[in-house]
């Protein structure tokens, strides 16, 4: 059996056996070109080897950084544009072919340790003069020693110009954090010292045992203002306004006067009316008295402008001013016991104050020892990069003195002969000839690969598992014998070989689909893939299993192929076609030869297939042949030309696809299966057809004129020219 790879590139080079001959043509002679050209000039290589190098003595670290990062100069460096024009002009060649001729190999490095396991570098120089090899090879080995040495020097300047300028900002920077820190030594410094040696606790402490003091001697002194209330009968304000009142000069000799005019109206009130002059005198006397005793205990008690006004007011001035000395020093006592308890007071709540303003001292400690902690840190580390950036500064000023070319002339360069080995005309034409069949069958296959359709049935048929999609059989190419090209090859003979296989497809729809399966769609991605030669010869096969079969073609957009199964269609049937599919008696033909198989030929072409297949007439008789019929075959139109089998297919009970090698195009038949099975559409499975299947004949058959190929006559033959 021929590989599935063999039948692809046998289709394709019988399609493109033209182009894949002209691109062995083409090699052969391109071959043939070179064979005849002269042998070239002899040239000669000249050899030579730098090597890196380290200076002897090395005292500081940028001078050995340095070295070492000149050994990791890349060709793409050591061969610059700069540097190969620069020594073509000093050696009078052209730039071009000096880039061209030369070759440079560097050491490779170890894949475990990354460490050069050579310090050679290779280079060669090829020219048809071998003294001018050696000059053009001296001149690069010099430029490239320069060239390494100018390198290094501009690194290590232009760290040393990084440092300078980098070194004053990271000063400045020091000194901003060193002020931050000092400013906030100023003003915190004091209170996380006094929480680190436990004053500030003592503080707190000391303050909690004055406050108990104070209260202890407030509660005394409370007492004995309680003692002294007892005894006078007084608060401390009344007796602090009758101990002022007792104690001024002037209400003491007012009321003297007061008790001796009192004394004389006493006396003379037994033999004097009210009435009388002399009491009247003294009544009046009285009064002005009194009037001044209220005057001046009016200034006593509101201080006369030079003392603070007393708590009291000027009413019953005799009562509040009758104290005796030892009642007037007991209220003096009871108004400086007062005095030394608001006092004490004003302490307590200062003590008390002072304990609440320390103890948010203490509570804030923890934050400030963090800030001065991240303080203390931010100066260390500028500090840190300061002492590093000038530490790297003296070690590249160092440096200077030391750093010179990382490489070193290794080996003078020495011309050597190229030996070229001549050419041979029988091996150059032999190689460009399987060069050319090479290339020539490579083309073949690439323009095959590239039409992007199925070329064996063993492509089709992989294609269908992929997707799960059943195959209900596979159908072989049929002879064409004395058929017109628009005729269908139809299996009329009872006897033909090729029943067998469509017999074997009927049984298969009838096994998956069921008894109830009525109406079977057929239908494909495109034409020339015998989607109506299938259903003829389904029905067909249908009818000579005894099934009464019914064949009716929806392909409206084209006419129809009944005369291949010898039924005349109706000429005027695209006149009116809605009523010719209105009378059953009309539209439908018996096929004669073949028992129990109609057709209903399309009437076609015509513009408005979508209204006729959506008709109301179209619909009742699809309902009509399902009760007439054990099976109906709906041809349609390919699903890639319009939605006309879309339309159908809701009065089929399941759709079969045909497929077709070196017909149907791959993505087509995909998109349209993937189409079918996501809209659930009753995809039932698919079949091929035009398969390369060798059937036995009972007689050989002579090839018709009309096959496509010459391994087709006699057991396979193409569908034809046949368009459906």
């Amino acid at each position: 059996m021929t590989p599935p790879i063999v039948k692809r590139y046998l289709i394709a080079f019988e399609k493109y056996k033209w182009i894949g001959l002209a691109s062995f043509t083409l090699v052969v002679a391109g071959s043939t070109v070179v064979a005849i050209q002269p042998d070239p000039p002899v040239s000669y290589v000249a050899n030579s080897a730098l090597t890196y190098n380290r200076p002897p003595v090395s005292f500081s670290t940028t001078g050995t950084e340095i070295q070492q990062q000149g050994q990791e100069l890349n060709a793409q460096v050591l061969l610059s544009n700069e540097l190969i024009e620069s020594v073509a002009a000093k050696v009078n060649v052209k730039a071009k072919t000096l880039g061209n001729n030369v070759d440079l190999t560097l050491p490779k490095k170890n894949a475990r340790s990354g460490q050069l396991e050579s310090t050679i570098i290779e280079l060669k120089y090829k020219d048809n003069n071998p003294k001018r090899a050696v000059e053009v090879l001296n001149a690069l080995m010099q430029a490239m020693v320069k060239l390494s040495g100018d390198v290094n020097t501009g690194r290590l300047k232009s760290i040393i110009k990084k440092i300078d300028e980098r070194l004053p900002e990271a000063k400045v920077e020091l000194q901003l954090a060193e002020k931050k820190l000092e400013q906030y030594d100023r003003k915190e410094r004091p209170a996380i010292l006094a929480s680190e040696n436990g004053s500030l606790l003592t503080a707190v402490t000391t303050s909690q045992n004055q406050q108990r003091q104070l209260q202890f001697t407030i509660a005394g002194v409370d007492a004995q203002i309680r003692s002294l209330q007892e005894k006078l009968g007084l608060n401390v304000n009344q007796a602090y306004v009758s101990s002022a009142l007792s104690a001024d000069p002037i209400i003491a000799s007012l009321r003297s006067q007061i008790y001796q005019v009192e004394s004389q109206i006493e006396l003379l009130r037994k033999d004097l009316r009210p009435e009388h002059p002399n009491m009247i005198q003294l009544q009046r006397q009285k009064d002005a008295a009194e009037e001044l005793l209220k005057q001046r205990a009016a200034e006593v008690v509101g201080g006369g402008g030079t003392a603070a006004p007393l708590a009291g007011d000027a009413l019953n001035i005799r009562t509040q001013s009758n104290l005796d000395p030892a009642r007037q020093e007991l209220a003096n006592q009871m108004v400086a016991l007062q005095t030394q308890r608001e006092t004490l007071q004003q302490q307590l709540a200062q003590q008390i104050k002072e304990e609440a303003r320390l103890r948010q001292v203490y509570s804030l400690i923890p934050n400030k020892q963090l800030e001065r902690s991240r303080l203390e840190q931010e100066v260390a580390l500028k500090k840190s990069v300061y002492d590093k950036m000038q530490a790297k500064l003296a070690d590249a000023q160092t440096a200077e003195a030391e750093t010179v070319t990382s490489l070193s002339i290794a080996r003078q360069p020495v011309a050597i002969a190229d030996a070229i080995k001549p050419k041979s005309m029988p091996m150059t034409l032999a190689v460009g000839g399987l060069m050319g069949l090479v290339i020539g069958g490579g083309v073949i296959f690439l323009l095959g690969s590239l039409e992007g359709v199925f070329k064996t049935r063993e492509d089709i048929r992989e294609s269908l598992k992929q997707r799960e999609v059943a195959l209900l059989g596979e159908l072989p190419l049929m002879p064409v014998d004395d058929l017109d090209k628009e005729a269908i090859p139809v299996l009329l003979s009872p006897d033909s070989p090729y029943l067998e296989f469509y017999e074997k497809f009927r049984s298969n729809v009838r096994r998956l689909g069921g008894k109830t399966l009525k109406v079977l769609l057929i239908a494909s991605v495109g034409r020339t893939e015998g989607k109506t030669t299938s259903a003829y010869n389904l029905g067909i096969a249908s009818a000579r299993a005894g099934k009464r079969t019914l064949i009716i073609e929806t392909d409206l957009r084209s006419p129809s192929s009944c005369t291949s199964l010898k039924v005349t269609p109706d000429p005027d049937a695209n006149i009116e076609p809605l009523r010719y599919y209105g009378s059953l008696s009309e539209c439908i033909h018996i096929v004669p030869d073949i028992e129990n198989l109609y057709i209903i030929p399309s009437p076609g072409p015509l513009r408005q297939s979508a209204a006729v297949l959506e008709s109301s007439e179209m619909r009742r008789l699809m309902e009509d042949v399902r009760e007439r019929y054990d099976l109906v075959i709906l041809d349609t139109n390919p699903l890639s030309l319009s939605n006309d089998a879309l339309l159908i297919q809701p009065y089929s009970d399941a759709m079969v696809i045909v497929a077709r090698p070196n017909y149907t195009q791959e993505n087509l038949l995909g998109e349209a299966i993937d189409q079918l099975v996501e809209s659930e559409l009753g995809l039932l499975g698919g079949i091929i057809n035009g398969a390369d299947i060798n059937v036995a004949w009972s007689a050989p058959v002579e090839p018709s004129p009309n096959f496509s190929s010459p391994e087709e006559a006699g057991a396979e033959v193409s569908i034809g020219a046949n368009n459906n």
